[in-house]
């Protein structure tokens, strides 16, 4: 019975060592599959672990990932392209051909008269000759019409390929922020729920997800004025905003604010572009950091303005965007209410919707004779030059000579001055953006 129990222990510990000693695969020649009903797992069977955990290397199947369409007809453009080629290089092939066929006969009847005596025959047979090399002229031209026909069908696949903009990284940009948004709904759906009946437990002390801007903060409970951390765009780092909660149903982030002239708004193109000033007091966010709220919500614009005389008026606009860098921090801007008036869209000679975004060290405004930047001493949205600029020279008082400070063109008496009136100035502006959805 002993001897019995043995040899059923043998048997066992061999067909375990056969099973779990699988070979490795990795390193096989491309084209050569296998397919397996489980994922091989190699155990270490033998030595000692020196008091750490032995290791388990375990082989998955490969990763699929799902492209978008779009990179299909990547594929079939090429063919086409590829097919127009090998046409091209027929009829290149045919036209050498041809021409030294025709150079051919060209040599064996080059003379330019015959000499006397020269039988019928003979000129017959130069007629026939001469025949042969039109019809080959003929049939050169006809190929060379061809060839120029298959090289505009190669520049007008070229056309489409580029308008229709296959190998986009916006396309992919787009495609991995669906992804990663579904990801973060995900994860903030399940971060309240637990797997099983837990005991209370004391609160988290892991990390917390930050909020998008200032009005997640606000459905959150949060109701003071403040500094507080956002982060926009999960590829980009966080970065602190200004959030006003206490008025105008609360929710803002806060993008520009002036206030007391602490903070010289003539700056260069990389200050403008990082950001600059005291969030405390006055400030310009950033264009890169404008452009990611914008991109990530649909965002509304609120303009508060007060002059030195106590008077406060408010311009609110339904679709405010910011584009990147590449198109120049691009404006767009529509939907206007308040009470300001909507100096944005002055005229049709001053309208700063669809502007390129100027600063005195670089011009992409539409002014020919200058840089309305460096004249008006800012970075603004200038077309050429402007009806609004809220990041002018900070005057504690009116002013006179070129309108270089703070302006908004719509404001009380400013359409009454002329050139030797004073300027008037403005106290306080401030400008914050809230998401198109947001609910009080």
């Amino acid at each position: 019975m002993k001897l019995v129990y043995t040899l059923l222990l043998q048997t066992a510990l061999l067909l375990f060592t056969n099973e779990s000693t699988v070979p490795d695969d990795s390193t096989d020649a491309v084209g050569e599959e296998r397919l397996t009903d489980a994922c091989p797992i190699k155990l270490k069977t033998s030595g000692k672990c020196d008091g750490e955990e032995c290791p388990y290397q375990v082989n998955l199947p490969p990763m699929t990932l799902q492209l978008p369409k779009q990179f299909r007809l990547i594929e079939k453009t090429l063919k086409e392209v590829q097919n127009l080629k090998e046409v091209v290089n027929k009829l290149k092939k045919s036209c050498q051909d041809c021409k030294l066929q025709a150079d051919d006969n060209q040599e064996r009847d080059s003379h330019e008269f015959l000499p006397p005596g020269t039988d019928d025959s003979s000129r017959d047979y130069s007629k026939i000759q001469d025949n042969r090399v039109r019809e080959l002229h003929s049939k050169v031209s006809r190929l060379s019409a061809s060839l120029k026909n298959a090289r505009n069908q190669i520049y007008s696949l070229q056309g489409r390929l580029e308008q229709m903009s296959l190998v986009n990284m916006n396309n992919v940009e787009n495609f991995v922020d669906n992804r990663i948004a579904n990801l973060t709904f995900a994860v903030n759906n399940l971060s309240d729920k637990c797997s099983s009946n837990c005991p209370a437990t004391q609160p988290s002390t892991g990390i917390q997800l930050l909020q998008g801007d200032c009005s997640n903060y606000y459905a959150a409970g949060k109701r003071h004025n403040g500094i507080y951390r956002i982060a926009p765009d999960s590829r980009n780092n966080s970065f602190d905003v200004y959030c006003e909660m206490e008025s105008m149903g609360g929710g803002w982030t806060v993008i520009q604010m002036r206030q007391d002239g602490s903070t010289n708004f003539n700056r260069t193109w990389n200050e403008y572009k990082n950001g600059f000033g005291n969030l405390s007091r006055e400030f310009w966010l950033g264009n890169d950091k404008i452009h990611l709220l914008t991109k990530s919500k649909d965002m509304q614009l609120r303009i508060e303005l007060e002059d030195f005389n106590g008077i406060r008026e408010y311009a609110k606009y339904e679709q405010f965007y910011v584009a990147n860098e590449f198109l120049k921090y691009r404006l767009s801007i529509s939907g206007y209410s308040g009470t300001a008036g909507d100096a944005l869209h002055y005229n049709k000679y001053y309208n700063h919707d669809q502007k390129f975004f100027t600063t005195p060290d670089k011009d992409n405004d539409r002014y020919p004779s200058g840089n309305c930047g460096a004249y008006y001493s800012s970075g603004w949205w200038f077309d050429a030059c402007l009806a609004a600029n809220l990041n002018g020279k900070y005057y504690h008082k009116k002013y006179k000579g070129v309108r270089n400070g703070i302006f908004w063109g719509t404001w009380h008496g400013v359409s009454d001055d002329n050139i030797n009136s004073y300027r008037q100035p403005f106290k306080k502006v401030k400008m914050m953006i809230r998401p198109k959805s947001f609910m009080a």
